[in-house]
């Protein structure tokens, strides 16, 4: 994406900016604001919406720009002309603004995702990702809506997963099959909670819960499930390999095999302590021996499996150029390419007892594992997107997955029908039926 760099100068020289909308103002959100405003030139950050309104105004009053309270769409236009930052806790008034073209998602939240998302690509606004969860759960469809509507929806890059699509895509590009794409892990704990965390956590200003979805296990399996959806990958098994390897990257290349790669289509994976890290790697074959000789010339080993990977991702100084890729070229850094290939199940943390409501990802009551998208359908259990509120019909032992008869879930949610209509299109009923319901 070198390019980016040139078009968004020119905008700038000619008073054009991209207009960008964001929503949400935690920990990564206060790191856009500042990379936007300060570092970014040819893209305008027009709007920020929270609902609590104050820690908007706080995240870009933080990093030098005048927040100006919105209560309408014109006002959203006239602070923006102004060269101010509109603040508001309505949606509304950024996906039906006039002074936005692109709106990142930077909540990290699956139901209030699934909401912004409809209203976004109901406003002819172009999505940005940086809520990996909500794509998880409800991806598969939500691009076809976006297609629909003639806008781009795209995950972010700096994020890993869309790390790993560019590093698919180079790879693809010179020739070569990729077979594997993986995430390079420091700790790997399901045991893991907000407790836990909670020093990590205060120490960079983070949320306990969100960092305990990293610790845990849960972050890593939605992130590569996105991998899986984008690029057509399985997974060797529910979880994933995951082994615990603490030399070179480069050395996974002779720990897979290659036969059993050709018949899952490629696999998403991860490895915990592999060096150079935290990054991503992407391992390809060669077909034609002409290359494989240069191959081996330029240091990439013999094969048949050869290792590519990014010894790190930038997170928020990343995602200016993905808002650039999908306003200029209308490109998305990494979208999901038809039916959902590999989910993310609901896994018990702790023994949980009959009538507990559950928590959140990164909490005390589940983490997340990947798994095939058809196994996850015709056994009916439970999507971690799905999970949060749910309450338990039975009593589930630790480490047991849930299921959709082992829960009630919250009356009259989005989130549950727009899941419904995914499972519908793309495997022909809905696995959500028979399931317990409140009064709905």
């Amino acid at each position: 994406m070198i390019a980016i760099d040139t078009l968004l100068r020119q905008r700038q020289t000619d008073g054009r900016p991209v207009r960008m909308g964001l929503v949400g103002a935690g920990f990564m959100a206060k790191g856009l604001v500042n990379q936007v405003v300060n570092s970014t030139p040819g893209v305008q950050l027009t709007v920020v919406c929270n609902r609590t309104p104050a820690k908007a105004h706080a995240i870009v009053t933080e990093a030098g720009a005048s927040p100006v309270a919105a209560e309408s769409a014109a006002d959203v236009v006239r602070i923006a002309a102004a060269g101010d930052v509109a603040v508001t806790d309505d949606i509304a008034l950024v996906a039906g603004s006039d002074a936005v073209d692109v709106v990142v998602d930077a909540t990290g939240a699956v139901a209030f995702g699934a909401e912004l998302a409809l209203a976004v690509i109901a406003g002819g606004k172009h999505l940005v990702l940086l809520n990996a969860e909500v794509d998880a759960t409800l991806g598969p469809l939500l691009v076809t809506k976006a297609d629909a509507a003639g806008v781009v929806y795209s995950g972010a890059d700096g994020d890993q997963p869309a790390v790993q699509m560019n590093l698919i895509r180079f790879v693809r590009q010179i020739g070569l099959r990729p077979l594997v794409a993986g995430n390079i892990k420091g700790l790997q704990d399901p045991y893991r909670n907000p407790t836990t965390q909670e020093g990590f956590a205060k120490r960079w200003g983070q949320d306990p819960w969100m960092v305990t979805s990293f610790a845990d296990g849960t972050k890593v399996s939605v992130e590569e499930a996105l991998v899986a959806n984008a690029a057509g990958f399985s997974v060797h098994r529910r979880g994933m390999l995951g082994r615990d390897h603490h030399g070179h990257v480069d050395e996974l290349t002779g720990m897979y095999d290659v036969e059993e790669l050709h018949a899952l289509g490629g696999a998403v994976d991860y490895v915990v302590g592999a060096q150079p890290g935290p990054g991503i790697y992407v391992l390809g074959e060669h077909d034609d021996p002409k290359q494989r000789h240069y191959l081996e010339l330029y240091k990439l080993g013999t094969g048949p499996l050869y290792s590519f990977y990014t010894p790190y991702h930038l997170c928020h100084f990343e995602v200016p150029t993905t808002v650039a890729r999908v306003a200029l070229l209308g490109d998305p850094a990494i979208r999901p390419m038809g039916a959902p290939q590999v989910d993310v199940v609901t896994m018990a943390k702790t023994d949980l007892t009959a009538g507990t409501v559950l928590d959140r990802p990164g909490g005390y009551h589940y983490y997340g594992e990947a798994e095939r998208a058809d196994v996850t359908h015709r056994d009916r259990l439970l999507p971690l997107g799905l999970a949060e509120g749910a309450r338990l019909l039975r009593d589930v032992a630790k480490d047991e997955v849930i299921g959709y008869g082992d829960v009630e879930l919250p009356t009259g949610r989005l989130v549950d029908r727009l899941r419904a209509e995914q499972d519908e299109r793309f495997f022909g009923t809905p696995a959500l039926t028979g399931a317990a319901t409140a009064a709905r």
